[in-house]
């Protein structure tokens, strides 16, 4: 009897990864159901998704289908073989209209216009910000609830960089929910060339054009317009491309990009890891790079900080107000494994088998690096052995495989902090891009079949739900 091809065992190990991911989600959505008609407070109808559901289609929904049969069918061959600025350019023009015409399938008000005019977000706070030194000054003092004056909610959840950003929208001009809408879909689009140009810098150039694709067609998509997890994506996978240049200037405007991303979210100081990883694995040394980047980390803290508004005090305070709301019922027990579906819903089915290939491709170059490693005569046993593993991981630092295993920690990291119950959908999104790196570990053949995939589960979830950001 002859063995079976690794090929074959591989594609049958995704295809029961596949499987578990989807017996997840599934679960997920059945224990929802159950508790929230036991009257459990789950706070999402639809978990382990925060919508509605909403069967519908909308004027988005052509311009939806025809994105997603281009890239799935012209878009892996295209992108091996295209110029590199152009291959980013379309890139980045088709994620804007992919991400566009899913919001559009709720149509042009509901999916854009007043995404962010709700009494939670953002925009409900602008009007009343008359001097931005007294708001910064000020801050901390309103983010505790039931007080005259609180934040509402998503800015009391996250430190002031959040508000500001539409706060300076509004001050060039640019107020109101369309256009707030509209700069959440450009900002977050960019994340389709920081991504590939972080693995260009970092040697990886063909891993990058395989990459593409999968981000250009992000189920995430669906959150990232409008939302302003969209802004949070777009500004982490900046930060970190920059980190990944050569020029000290790139360095030090990346260290400022992150640094104001510790002032978007609370959650953020996850990135650190991502960023310590881009730093070591890029061209120069690392303890240079290192200070020129935590430089511009430090001058972003030490000018808020200046301005009032403490990261740490913001902190301490977010986590009292956080279980003053729903979180104070919603169920850890179901959440701490229910947002893994909903972020599956969010990164797409195809992260678990992507994952699973790079764990054996960082295994493998682990193997294979080891024995190549000679012991010294006089060197003892234990340091030879030592010596080895530590050769074996360094050859299995690879921005395929570090990338997309530091986000799949910092999201488990999340996770189990109990923090992020619920909303992870939008909420991990900056973590998310860089899962998708993985994806380079696929098989040629199989790409497209995974592509289409993402697509499908993109255009289900819109069509079916009504989501919210």
């Amino acid at each position: 009897m002859t063995p079976e091809p690794a090929t074959r065992r591989s594609g049958r190990a995704d295809l029961i990864v596949l499987g578990v991911e989807l017996a997840l989600i599934a679960a997920a959505a059945v224990v929802g159901v159950v508790l929230n008609r036991r009257g459990v407070g789950l706070y999402a109808e639809t978990a382990p998704l925060y919508a509605f559901w909403r069967p519908h289609v909308g004027w988005g929904t052509p311009l939806a289908v025809a994105v997603a049969v281009v890239v799935v069918g012209w878009g892996v061959r295209w992108a091996r073989a295209a110029n590199w600025g152009r291959l980013l350019g379309v890139g980045y023009l088709a994620a804007v209209v992919w991400i566009l015409s899913l919001a559009l399938i709720d149509g042009w008000t509901a999916g854009v216009t007043e995404r962010l005019t709700n009494q939670a977000e953002y925009l409900h706070e602008v009007h009343r910000i008359t001097s931005i030194p007294a708001m910064l000054a000020g801050f901390s003092d309103r983010i505790i609830d039931f007080q005259p004056g609180s934040w509402s909610t998503h800015t009391a959840g996250h430190p002031p960089g959040a508000l500001l950003v539409f706060v300076w929208l509004d001050r060039i001009g640019l107020g109101g929910g369309t256009a707030a809408g509209l700069a959440c879909i450009l900002i977050g689009a960019t994340m389709v060339v920081s991504v590939p140009a972080t693995l260009r810098r970092l040697g990886a150039e063909d891993a990058a054009r395989t990459v593409l694709p999968f981000l250009v067609l992000l189920p995430g998509a669906v959150w990232i317009g409008s939302s302003g997890d969209g802004v949070f994506t777009g500004v982490v996978a900046a930060g970190l491309a920059l980190l990944a240049a050569r020029h000290p200037a790139a360095l030090l405007t990346g260290g400022l990009l992150l640094g104001f991303a510790l002032h978007l979210s609370y959650g953020f100081v996850l990135v650190g890891p991502l960023a310590l990883a881009v730093l070591a694995m890029r061209p120069g040394r690392f303890l240079p790079a290192l200070l020129i980047a935590g430089t511009g980390v430090a001058a972003v803290v030490v000018a808020f900080t200046a301005a009032g508004f403490w990261w740490w005090e913001g902190y301490q305070l977010v986590v009292e107000r956080y279980y003053q709301g729903w979180a104070a019922e919603r169920p850890y027990s179901y959440w701490v494994w229910a947002n893994l579906a909903a972020m599956l819903l969010s990164a797409g089915l195809v992260v678990g088998p992507a994952l699973r290939r790079t764990i054996g491709a960082a295994r493998q170059a682990v193997r294979q690096a080891t024995p190549t490693v000679p012991a010294a005569p006089t060197e003892p046993s234990g340091a030879s052995r030592g010596r080895r593993l530590l050769a074996g991981l360094r050859a299995a630092a690879r921005p395929t495989v570090v990338l997309p295993l530091a986000a799949a920690a910092a999201i488990v990291a999340a996770d189990l902090s109990g923090l992020s119950k619920a909303e992870v959908e939008r909420i991990w999104l900056p973590f998310v891009v860089w899962l998708l790196v993985a994806t380079a570990h696929l098989p040629a053949g199989a790409r497209r079949w995974w592509l289409a995939g993402q697509a499908a589960t993109a255009l289900a979830v819109n069509h079916l739900l009504l989501t919210f950001s």
